[in-house]
């Protein structure tokens, strides 16, 4: 089963403006024009500006979150209709640096996820275990849990990315194996079997989150279940970041 790669740069709290807009007009610049899905998710005060570089590119635009609420007394939030109106296209859930640094619960999140499926956005739902989790052979019910998260009805297989971040392996200096992000990739699609069907399992993508770098970038997306990145620090740097958009073709 052929799935198109999918790989996204999550810019996170980083750039200005004009970085921003620099770095988005190198991306779309240097992207390959066929055969993958490439997205950058700025934070939200520059998702105009890089949507406007990166409007008439293959260059999807993500957000980093959203609310659940459509509109209201929500102060300081972001729904999915706005994300839509400035271009988005896609949004991060569930990530790690939500979950462990900003504390959201999965109530939350699943709601989240929800709203931006509702609101016609591709969910690019994040799940994974942090260090303590995994060396206590806890990573497969952390992952199952969160993977719950998202409604089993949630069915447009074209609007659901799967990202398997370990955050024992994000800037630590620990990365995952080739084979170690494989095994949980596989358990995933496993698991996306029995929630929605196999068919649903066999078309969906799940991507890798955990410090994928140019070095180790090729080596990861060759493994049968990873079907692209999800890019953190590397993300920032154009020509990083197009090695990896490369590796996975």
């Amino acid at each position: 089963m052929h799935r198109t790669p999918f790989v996204a740069g999550n810019w996170k709290m980083n750039s200005s403006k004009a970085s921003a807009v620099e770095l988005a007009r190198a991306v779309a610049r240097g992207a390959p024009g066929s055969g993958i899905d490439v997205g950058v998710a700025p934070p939200f005060v520059y998702l105009d500006a890089v949507g406007q570089v990166i409007a008439g590119s293959k260059i999807l635009l993500g957000a980093q979150d959203v609310y659940f609420e459509k509109s209201g007394a929500f102060t300081g939030e972001v729904c999915a209709e706005m994300l839509k109106d400035l271009g988005a296209k896609f949004v991060l859930t569930g990530h790690s640096e939500r979950r462990h640094v900003l504390g959201e619960p999965p109530n939350l999140i699943a709601r989240k996820a929800r709203a931006a499926y509702d609101g016609g956005l591709i969910v690019v739902h994040c799940v994974g275990e942090k260090v303590e989790e995994r060396d206590a052979n806890k990573t497969f019910p952390i992952v199952e849990a969160q993977i719950e998260e998202l409604g089993a009805d949630m069915q447009d297989v074209q609007r659901i990315v799967i990202a398997y971040e370990p955050v024992w392996a994000i800037g630590t200096g620990r990365n995952a194996t080739d084979a170690q992000a494989e095994e949980v990739h596989a358990y995933i699609r496993q698991l996306v079997a029995r929630r929605w069907n196999k068919d649903f399992a066999d078309r969906v993508r799940i991507i890798y989150g955990g410090s994928m770098k140019p070095e180790n970038a090729k080596g990861l997306m060759q493994q049968p279940d990873v079907d692209g990145g999800l890019i953190g620090g590397a993300s920032l740097k154009p020509d990083s970041f197009l090695a990896i958009v490369n590796a996975a073709l």
